[in-house]
């Protein structure tokens, strides 16, 4: 069974079975039921919707279906065709929309595809929106309009551009000194979106000596698209051959941003909020979050700065509140994940870009010296395997018990803060695993933290 349904949405791999895989028939009945969510929310009898998709092979039906499902149920539709994340994060308040539809599955495999949902904000509805939504399909209570009332779709172009050059006239991005560094960068957009919006973005900020890898926006993915080191070895063997002064890469929707340093390395995914943070609070001070299995090294370079850092639970949404509640200058996730609230309340790899080089060429260093520059830490995953009727709650109460007086957040499952590591526990919404990360001042001290962990609970079993 492939088919996940969340408060966020609904992902899964495309054919099969309603109901155990995603199908046109699942992808209707959740377009169904956000429209009804969308009208509810705005007191309109014909809201209107923003869409737009990654370039996986699945979108194109995929899209027609969901328009003319939203049509059917009374909502317009603006649609971006080919866009990003953030592009459709963006264009929904522009638009004046009140909601929005992602068609991505983001990093995961070709063969899968997902429906995001968006408020009239443009960002992600909340844990007690998606419920209500999740009943509303379960209950499979729909009442279509008659003719007179259904909706209209319309095509909306060049929504990338207009992205691209909001993200020029933010302050912070020095598009001066970029284009007077001369700089030479290679990026792999993976066959996706990224094709179209990294090279607008680099030529903007005034890059002429671009370099690119898996640009053909076919959906035909190169390689696995989630940006891993043992994913990228391409990028990261080109980077050095071709005298590049780095490596940028994303994701197949374009809201995680890795980049790969002078010397062929990856410089790191948790350390693009680490440096994007370092910058942004030299020129605005202020409070930063990540989510708790993020690197430590956020909360260091925060704290050096005289500033105060927040953890949330795991998930966008999650930070999203918590950089809310604490007024956060910037935060994200260590999966590459860079939120700039005051830009917009997503992840955003175009404006990491524009911001990360604005902080490379004012540094003066190279990437493997910003890189050494920040505390380094290093992580590692492990999980643990449940036998069949097994409560991981009742398995992470026992591990708070014992580490009870240790620095611990229960927020997300448990993490123990120790004086030079930390450990995090999750249960996993889709399998019967608790997983474990950890963080350490080397990989060697966070594996051994790692099967430290996994053996206790294992003794618990």
């Amino acid at each position: 069974m492939t088919l996940i349904s969340s408060i966020s949405g609904t992902r899964g791999t495309i054919g099969g079975r309603p109901g155990d895989n995603l199908t046109p028939i699942d992808a209707a009945n959740f377009a169904a039921a956000f429209a009804l969510f969308i009208k509810e929310q705005s007191g309109k009898e014909q809201p209107l919707v923003v869409i737009g998709r990654d370039a996986r092979p699945s979108g194109g039906w995929l899209s027609d279906v969901v328009s003319a499902t939203l049509q059917a149920s009374g909502v317009h539709v603006k649609d971006l065709g080919l866009s990003t994340t953030p592009t459709v994060e963006v264009a929904v308040p522009v638009l004046n929309a009140d909601g929005g539809i992602i068609l991505t599955a983001s990093h995961n495999p070709v063969e899968w595809n997902a429906l995001k949902l968006l408020n009239a904000k443009g960002e992600f509805i909340s844990a007690e929106e998606g419920a209500k939504l999740l009943a509303r399909i379960s209950s499979g209570d729909f009442v279509f309009p008659e003719v007179g009332m259904t909706g209209s779709a319309a095509m909306e172009e060049g929504w990338i551009d207009r992205h691209v050059e909001m993200v020029l006239d933010y302050p912070l991005v020095n598009r001066e000194a970029i284009a007077n560094a001369n700089l030479k960068i290679a990026f792999d957009a993976v066959n996706s979106t990224g094709g179209l919006a990294i090279p607008k973005m680099l030529t903007a900020l005034g890059v002429k000596d671009i370099v690119a890898l898996n640009d053909d926006v076919s959906g035909n993915f190169a390689h696995n698209p989630e940006p891993l080191k043992e994913h990228l070895t391409e990028i990261c063997s080109k980077v050095k051959e071709a005298s590049c002064h780095l490596g940028i890469v994303v994701d197949p929707d374009v809201d995680r941003l890795a980049l790969i340093s002078e010397d062929g390395e990856m410089f790191g995914e948790e350390y693009t909020l680490v440096a994007i943070a370092d910058y942004y609070m030299k020129h605005r001070p202020g409070s930063t979050v990540s989510n708790l299995s993020s690197s430590r090294a956020l909360r260091d370079v925060t704290e050096q700065a005289g500033q105060a850092y927040h953890a949330s639970a795991v998930g966008e949404v999650n930070v999203v509140t918590k950089m809310k509640a604490v007024n956060a200058v910037i935060g994200g996730e260590g999966n590459g994940g860079i939120i700039v609230p005051d830009f917009h309340y997503g992840r955003d790899a175009l404006i990491g870009i524009a911001l990360f080089l604005s902080h490379y060429v004012e540094s003066g260093m190279k990437m493997s010296e910003m890189k050494d520059s920040y505390p380094q830490y290093a992580m590692a995953k492990n999980k643990v395997q449940l036998q069949k009727g097994m409560n991981p709650d009742d398995l992470i109460q026992q591990m708070i018990e014992r580490y009870k007086n240790e620095q611990v957040n229960t927020i997300d499952g448990l993490k123990i803060d120790f004086a030079e590591e930390w450990v995090h526990l999750r249960k996993s919404n889709t399998e019967p695993i608790i997983r474990i990360y950890t963080e350490s001042k080397t990989k060697e001290s966070a594996e051994a933290l790692a099967e430290r962990i996994e053996a206790e609970l294992n003794a618990l079993i």
